[in-house]
């Protein structure tokens, strides 16, 4: 009887694991319409009050979203205000949805990798993510993976979809 061989782990085969890079943190999305009239209505004075007296220590080390679940028109200022709160406590603050803050993560990470690990070698842009990898950051990666890459892949080793091969 035959051995069994894994080809996949003793392939070249590198993988590219976005989760690898996943800050550790809690992320917090905050609704700016808590402090709005009815939801809708932003009055400054009031507006101020409620910052001021809002326990922003809560935040202490989150990445932090700020939107508003409602349609109301918020001038810019009410945003940067919020923002003027959380920054002695948040480790980051960003205007928009969790996947924005995500997406502005990865901005940040992804440009201080080492691609050249991957000089000349196949490569798996690991899937399936157990963790909130926007789609977003693939794309990002991909890009910054395709100058030093032979190949590359998405997926799982067995399953993997062919994105790109660098020409002979």
């Amino acid at each position: 009887m035959d051995d069994i061989i894994n080809k996949v782990a003793s392939s070249t085969l590198e993988v590219f694991d976005l989760e690898d890079y996943y800050p550790k943190g809690i992320r917090t999305q905050i609704d700016i319409s808590q402090w709005l009239l009815e939801g809708f209505l932003l009055k400054e004075k009031d507006f101020r009050e409620a910052l001021k007296n809002h326990d922003w220590k809560q935040y202490e080390n989150h990445f932090v979203a700020i939107h508003c679940a409602t349609d109301a028109i918020i001038p810019a200022w009410a945003t940067i205000l919020v923002t003027v709160y959380l920054a002695p406590f948040a480790k980051k603050v960003i205007a928009g949805s969790l996947s924005d803050l995500e997406t502005s993560l990865y901005q940040e990470i992804l440009p201080t990798v080492d691609y050249s690990i991957y000089q000349d070698k196949p490569v798996i842009l690991k899937g399936c993510s157990k963790k909130p990898v926007p789609e977003s950051a693939y794309i990002m990666a991909v890009q910054k993976l395709q100058p030093f890459a032979k190949s590359i892949m998405y997926g799982e080793a067995c399953s993997a979809v062919p994105l790109y091969k660098k020409a002979k």
